[in-house]
């Protein structure tokens, strides 16, 4: 069984064989998407800067995929008392994605947040 933290280095792995490892930019903050200005419904790329080094970055796409974290204490966790906010999943997320989706033009409607504590079943195990 693949677990959570072991898809990244086989998706990066992938990803360096298909695309060439020059053409892909770690550790570079996302901030921005930008629209394409012959469609007002496309995003035509991504503007953001290197955590590491003084560097900004214009990102000019055909298609994006925007895969951020959630956002965290969005729902009330079942913990009570002392263990309110001990959550099991990162305090980090702050729903960025959702914002940079919505800014950019992205409806929400049917927009659907799917959480999964680790070890939980999936929904193709409660169907067997």
């Amino acid at each position: 069984m693949i677990h959570g933290e072991s898809y990244k280095p086989i998706i990066a792995e992938a990803a360096k064989m298909a695309i060439g490892e020059e053409n892909i930019y770690e550790r570079v903050f996302i901030f921005e998407l930008l629209k394409d200005k012959n469609d007002p419904n496309a995003v035509a790329g991504a503007v953001g800067f290197s955590v590491r080094q003084p560097k900004f970055y214009v990102f000019k796409a055909k298609a994006v995929l925007l895969a951020t974290g959630g956002a965290t204490l969005l729902f009330r966790p079942r913990s009570t008392g002392e263990a309110a906010g001990r959550t099991w999943y990162a305090i980090f997320d702050t729903g960025s994605g959702y914002y940079m989706g919505l800014k950019a033009g992205a409806m929400l409607t049917q927009f659907e947040h799917r959480s999964y504590p680790s070890g939980s079943r999936t929904a193709t195990d409660q169907l067997a």
